[in-house]
């Protein structure tokens, strides 16, 4: 027993020993984009733009109706209750993996029973012996001097990590979808409420051509033209009775559960959310609110956890087994003095001839760290070109949708016209019907137009990282930003 306590130091001082890391330093690779934000003044509407940072979505979401409705989302969304679930199973393998990290201790108890028979009994006569032990045993635990499971171990933590990004990504893509699901369903009852009044309108002209007709005053060829504007209506509107309730079935789908009416927008909300801002910084700065992003550099750290590992499979390991403990032939003396026992057992091990693995799982190991740089690099690039994409729709849809309302106001006027020329007797009814159909195109496209406004807010928001901060993470976000240090 002394001379176990006497080594007991001994194995202290190589537990706590120094070790190698054998993993690269990490250091960011160079951000592959421009360091500013698009100057063209055509398309882009960078100069005007709100800086200011990114608002909490349900800031960012003025309509109360469409907030109500992206909370069920988030509450009933079977994809994103994946990915929360992913997490917490991330989070479990990286608690099973830093475990490595421990030696395992346990308490051990047994009994041993032995019968001698009396033909091998120097005695002459059988006997049976009992042998009782009572220990606390280390397993075979390896002390970490090269980095080995510390890298392994950080593997595990970014993976975990990168399932909170991806937990992030999709509750941020969540959000945005319900948001253009809602604004969607929205302009086809603007657009449905559209073609009914049409409907209405050339119903009431058909039957006046028809007793026009009956009259003598209207010719068949005015009459059937006037019908096929009544039957095109009806065609629309069925058209979008269809486009409404498929509408209405993905909204249900992306909150995952059937959407109260009183919760639905009744026509086209312009002002469901605030108006478009864009963060101080550089483009850089501001892509990392993308948990995308985050994954993507988290990524860069496994790899070289990958290969930190890999590189410390070519060096010794040196395990340890251990145990302390008593032992006696009667129960009854087995802690009392002179019944104790200990085992050291340690166990080194030199690879001489592997057949190649380790080199090849270094190379692996290699090939796995460029291939998530050239990641990293391309998530970067993509962002950029989302957020760029996004400011050129937000620089032009307005002046867009402004033109769209001048031409739908001037077809307008043009049909009245027309009409009041016809009913005078100065123009062809053809006339009528060809104005009659540009203004409804033109409202048409001018509600195609208001949506797309709509959207381009929802879409910058999105790809500038909005909505991307969990509940539980609001306060601590910002520390769990992959830093430059890291290693």
């Amino acid at each position: 027993m002394n001379k176990m306590l006497r080594l007991m130091p001994l194995a202290a001082a190589l537990l706590l020993a120094g070790c190698v890391n054998l993993a690269p330093t990490y250091e960011r690779p160079a951000s592959p984009i421009e360091e500013v934000w698009p100057q063209d003044g055509e398309a882009y509407a960078v100069s005007e733009m709100k800086r200011a940072s990114l608002p909490r979505w349900q800031d960012f979401i003025c309509d109360e109706r469409l907030k109500t409705v992206i909370e069920e989302g988030l509450k009933n969304n079977r994809s994103l209750r994946q990915a929360a679930l992913n997490v917490e199973l991330a989070r479990a393998q990286y608690g099973v993996q830093r475990s490595e990290l421990f030696p395992t201790v346990a308490a051990v108890a047994q009994e041993t029973a032995q019968r001698t028979p009396e033909t091998t009994s120097a005695l002459g006569e059988s006997s049976t012996t009992h042998t009782y032990t009572a220990q606390l045993a280390m397993t075979s635990y390896e002390i970490d001097f090269f980095g080995r499971i510390r890298n392994l171990n950080e593997q595990a933590l970014q993976a975990y990590l990168q399932s909170e990004d991806a937990h992030r990504t999709a509750q941020s893509s969540l959000i945005a979808e319900i948001a253009m699901a809602w604004l969607t369903l929205g302009a086809d009852r603007a657009q449905l409420a559209l073609q009914k009044e049409t409907l209405a309108s050339q119903e009431e002209t058909y039957k006046l051509m028809e007793e026009s007709f009956k009259a003598g005053a209207a010719s068949r060829l005015d009459l059937e033209q006037a019908r096929t504007t009544v039957t095109a209506a009806r065609a629309a509107i069925a058209s979008y009775v269809r486009a409404v309730a498929q509408d209405k079935n993905a909204l249900d789908l992306l909150v995952g559960k059937s959407v109260d009416e009183k919760l639905l927008p009744t026509g086209l909300e312009l002002n469901a959310t605030l108006p478009a801002s864009l963060p101080e910084g550089l483009p850089s700065e501001v892509l990392f609110n993308r948990p995308d992003i985050w994954s993507a550099e988290r990524g860069m750290l496994s790899a070289n956890a990958q290969i930190g590992a890999a590189r410390a499979a070519f060096f010794p390991s040196f395990s340890l087994t251990a145990g302390i403990g008593s032992s006696a032939l009667d129960l009854s003396d087995l802690f009392s003095g002179g019944s104790g026992m200990w085992s050291f057992t340690p166990n080194f091990t030199i690879p001489i001839f592997t057949g190649g693995l380790n080199l090849a799982n270094l190379r692996a190991a290699e090939a796995t760290q460029k291939i998530a740089v050239a990641q990293y690099e391309q998530t970067i690039q993509t962002a950029f070109r989302e957020v760029r994409d996004a400011l050129a729709t937000e620089g032009t849809v307005e002046r867009e949708m402004k033109a769209r309302e001048e031409y739908a106001d001037a077809a307008q006027k043009t049909y009245e016209l027309s009409d009041a020329r016809y009913k005078a007797g100065a123009a062809a009814y053809t006339e009528v019907l060809d104005a009659q159909r540009t203004a409804v195109a033109a409202k048409q496209v001018l509600i195609s137009t208001q949506l797309s406004r709509a959207s381009s807010l929802v879409t910058l928001y999105k790809v500038l990282g909005g909505g991307s901060v969990l509940p539980e993470d609001e306060a601590s976000v910002q520390e769990a930003q992959p830093t430059g240090g890291e290693g």
